[in-house]
């Protein structure tokens, strides 16, 4: 009997869990390690934070659901990773051994790398659930005296989706308050330009997006240092594209949303031969790390390049497609290295993006991820906005039922007329 434990409770570790018991049937044991008891389903979080759902409407209890399927559950989290003795350390000082690993477990939050960033600073956060709550707190505190709005992204973040879905949804919820002619808003960000979103822009992105800027009076900044946040001001230094400094700016705020750069999290960055300087998981074609061949990574804390170097850092985003890819070849890997046979499943690094927009939306794929594309396609709408609270309710049922099928692949793309792409080879 083979032991799989995967690391991580959220959409990558509930889903591989998932996917793996289908798998692999009641003859091997899995457990699933997560932070806390909750799964939250994070794109909801931009409507947390603004009051739209609350906590408990994007969150389910996970150990009762994992039960079901006899999957194994420690919430206390992991302490410490020994690769070459095929063990973990939990949150409370117990030790799990496993024969295959699978680490999911999203970004760390470097908040520390801008003075003034993040919750305990002087801006607020989207990342997490909590992070949410605490944000729609301080929302409806600034609802009372209203002033400038700063939301952003940091030097290095990979994950500008969520960045531009906040400041359509506050535009979008201020507008409905009759206060939006009280709120100046600026989007100061590290891409080249507007609609890069780590990806080199997908189609007219820059122009759709922009349009959308301008249409709701919000300004912005690209190529951006943001260097510090302090109380009431966003320090920023603009840059061109050879990295020479354009323009110091003090941008004022009475309420600010900052994304932050992401590292891999600490009981897996200080392991040796299993990153890379930036904590994130190496990994070979076949989702498994080179020095650790029974070691796979799937989601947020995977390494991959950045699609092209910019003027500022900027990092390539990790999307639900493709980490459902991810996901799905890891299980078949694991279930040929229990039967005996190589691997042989790749995952297709393809990018879908469903941004909100508060009463409209933005569709955005890319085929693959890396230019040049079989694919590229953008559109705005509607039907965007209604495809996504559709979206969050089927994933968070599917959570509850233990359905592994593949929603992207087999929903989200029939659904924007666009037929999957897979890759040659075996």
């Amino acid at each position: 009997m083979a032991h799989v434990v995967v690391i991580g409770a959220g959409l990558g570790g509930m889903s591989q869990a998932y996917e793996l018991r289908a798998a692999l049937g009641r003859d091997h044991r899995i457990t699933v390690v997560g932070e806390g008891e909750r799964f939250s389903f994070t794109p909801s979080n931009p409507w947390v934070a603004v009051g739209w759902r609350r906590p408990d409407e994007v969150q389910i209890e996970v150990r009762a659901h994992l039960a079901k399927k006899d999957i194994a559950f420690e919430p206390s989290g992991m302490r410490a990773i020994d690769p070459a003795a095929n063990r973990i350390t939990l949150g409370d000082g117990r030790t799990l051994e496993y024969d295959h690993l699978v680490i999911c477990t999203g970004p760390r939050l470097a908040f520390d790398e801008v003075p003034g960033l993040g919750p305990d600073g002087h801006s607020h956060s989207i990342c997490t659930t909590p992070h949410a709550e605490r944000t729609w707190a301080a929302y409806q505190e600034f609802l009372k005296n209203p002033g400038p709005i700063v939301v952003g992204a940091a030097p290095g973040v990979s994950c500008f989706g969520p960045a531009y879905e906040f400041a359509f949804i506050l535009d979008a919820d201020l507008r409905r308050r009759k206060l939006r002619d009280r709120v100046p808003m600026t989007y100061v960000t590290s891409e080249p330009y507007i609609g890069h979103m780590g990806l080199g822009g997908v189609g007219d992105s820059k122009g759709l997006l922009e349009s959308e800027l301008r249409q709701r009076h919000i300004t912005w900044i690209t190529n951006a240092r943001i260097t510090a946040v302090e109380p009431g001001l966003v320090r920023a230094t603009e840059i061109d594209d050879r990295g020479n400094v354009v323009r110091e700016h003090e941008v004022p705020h009475r309420f600010a949303m900052i994304m932050p750069p992401f590292t891999g999290v600490d009981a897996v960055r200080r392991v040796e031969g299993l990153v890379n300087p930036r904590g994130f998981v190496l990994i070979d074609e076949f989702q498994r790390n080179p020095t650790f061949p029974n070691v796979y990574s799937a989601g947020v804390c995977v390494a991959i390049p950045p699609v092209e170097q910019t003027p500022v850092p900027t990092g390539a985003p990790k999307t639900g497609f493709m980490i459902e890819s991810m996901v799905t070849a890891i299980t078949e890997n694991i279930r040929a290295a229990i039967d005996g046979r190589p691997a042989h499943a790749r995952a297709t690094w393809n990018a879908i993006c469903l941004a909100d927009m508060g009463d409209t939306g933005a569709a955005f794929v890319a085929l693959p991820q890396i230019p040049p594309r079989n694919v590229t396609w953008a559109r705005i709408g509607k039907w965007v906005h209604l495809a996504k609270v559709a979206f969050e309710k089927y994933f968070l049922a599917k959570m509850r039922s233990g359905n592994t099928e593949p929603i992207y692949e087999r929903y989200v793309l029939k659904a924007l007329g666009i037929e999957r792409l897979k890759p040659s080879g075996p």
